[in-house]
């Protein structure tokens, strides 16, 4: 059966309530964006006033104009972050013996004494700047992004959109594999000229002025970064927030984009009693869902209503906004734990990579404008009606890595996209898949596109 979804579907599972568009985040909503027009001409992007921001060049420049960008963050800013983490107001000890009460102190703690005493934020301020950045307005916002052109000749464009409570620090590791395969055990063939841009409100993005950026809006203006890039035959791939994003792209099939990966099947929770639950892996992957409804979305809930009143602390605490991003999902904070409390990373997912994150979102005072894209999410779907998204029309690729908040089966991904171009379930990585396990993502995405080239 050929399921054409509606955000009707979101409400009469879940009822009109506020649980209803806290948890039908994602592909079905997504595809819904790709309806809502886009408004140009808005005010000028309001630069965040805490601490620095964005070097960016004289206002009277072209709006189309592509700049280059550098990180340069005052030595000022980095010991105010330090003294206020010696400040925290530490809470008791949690009364459970797992997260079930929200990150434990332990670990927090750990974090805390490793930012203060050991990490050196300048490594990640040049890893940064050993890449191309640059900086260019569209639709009024400035985006950031990130452009690696490839050595190889013929190599195919690729534009990925990080998530939440991620950022472009969780795809650097991808860029070598991607963009130089043959380094990495690949072929010219396999090359991709890369594309990183920070979703506006995130990292060195400017933050909008006005309401309407949820994925649709992201979508479109991806579009234009691309077109305004030079590319006119291209393929896009995102997870989390970035999956409803590219999901997006693909129904709206802007000219030139040829084809979509996802690894995140984002849209099953709007749909879940049209998931089959026969086989042992779709029962399994029912009960993940079941788990995330009851007791793994309170941080969708509260940024999807109220990102304002969680964005006071988040910019007022380094210890609170750490806490926030970690309370994510259960395998990717267990191994974030490991990798402070036991001094054993899984992956890439690194004390280093992982403070890099959360620094990032500190220094740039993105906490409350990274989380208003939930807000965003909830306001459309609570106004949309009952029409049926607009198919996607552009083939999709589909990885399941086995720690995804639901490791979505085949079946699971066929419901949501019928005929998908590719599938591929592997034995490695979870919902940061590029930042844990950036070679088996790489390949993943070889293998993903290899027929479109």
């Amino acid at each position: 059966m050929n399921h054409q979804f509606s955000c009707r579907n979101l409400f009469r599972n879940f009822g009109v309530s506020i649980i209803t568009y806290a948890v039908g985040f994602g592909l079905v909503v997504a595809s819904c964006h790709a309806q809502t027009k886009s408004t140009a001409n808005k005010k000028a992007s309001h630069m965040t006033p805490t601490t620095a921001k964005k070097q960016t060049t004289d206002a009277s420049t072209d709006n189309e104009a592509v700049r280059p960008f550098r990180v340069t963050i005052p030595e000022g800013s980095l010991v105010d972050l330090r003294r206020r983490i010696a400040a925290t107001r530490w809470p008791t000890k949690e009364l459970v013996n797992d997260r079930s009460q929200g990150v434990q102190r332990v670990t927090l703690q750990a974090l805390a004494r490793y930012w203060t005493t050991e990490y050196d934020w300048r490594k990640a301020e040049a890893k940064l700047n050993a890449l191309p950045q640059f900086l260019t307005k569209i639709d009024g916002v400035e985006i950031h992004f990130i452009h690696v052109r490839s050595r190889h000749e013929n190599a195919l464009p690729l534009i990925m959109t990080h998530g939440w409570p991620g950022s472009v620090i969780e795809l650097l590791e991808t860029v070598g594999p991607l963009t130089d395969p043959t380094k990495y055990g690949g072929t010219p063939a396999d090359a991709f000229h890369l594309v990183l841009p920070s979703l506006p409100g995130y990292g060195f993005s400017g933050e909008p002025t006005d309401v309407g950026w949820e994925s649709g809006r992201i979508a479109r203006t991806w579009a234009t970064l691309m077109e305004r890039l030079g590319y006119t035959r291209y393929v896009a791939q995102g997870g989390d927030v970035g999956a409803s994003v590219t999901d997006a792209m693909g129904r709206q099939a802007p000219k030139g984009l040829i084809g979509i990966h996802l690894s995140l099947l984002s849209g099953a929770l709007g749909i879940a009693d049209k998931l089959p639950a026969t086989s042992e892996q779709e029962r399994a992957a029912h009960k993940a869902l079941a788990t995330f409804r009851t007791s793994g979305f309170g941080y969708f809930l509260e940024q999807s209503t109220r990102p304002q009143t969680i964005g006071y602390s988040l910019l007022d605490s380094p210890v609170g906004l750490a806490g926030w991003l970690l309370d994510h999902d259960t395998d990717s904070y267990y191994k974030i734990s490991r990798a402070f409390v036991d001094g054993k990373p899984v992956g890439n997912l690194t004390r280093q990579n992982i403070v890099d994150n959360i620094t990032l979102y500190w220094l740039t005072g993105t906490g409350a404008s990274a989380a208003r894209w939930y807000w965003e999410f909830g306001q459309f779907l609570a106004r949309a009606g009952g029409e049926a998204p607009p198919p996607v029309k552009v083939p999709v690729a589909f990885t399941t890595f086995p720690g995804e908040i639901w490791a979505a089966p085949r079946s699971w991904v066929e419901t949501v996209y019928p005929g998908v171009a590719y599938f591929n379930e592997v034995d490695k990585g979870g919902h940061f898949a590029a930042w844990e396990e950036p070679k088996v993502f790489a390949d993943e995405l070889r293998a993903a596109f290899r027929s479109l080239r």
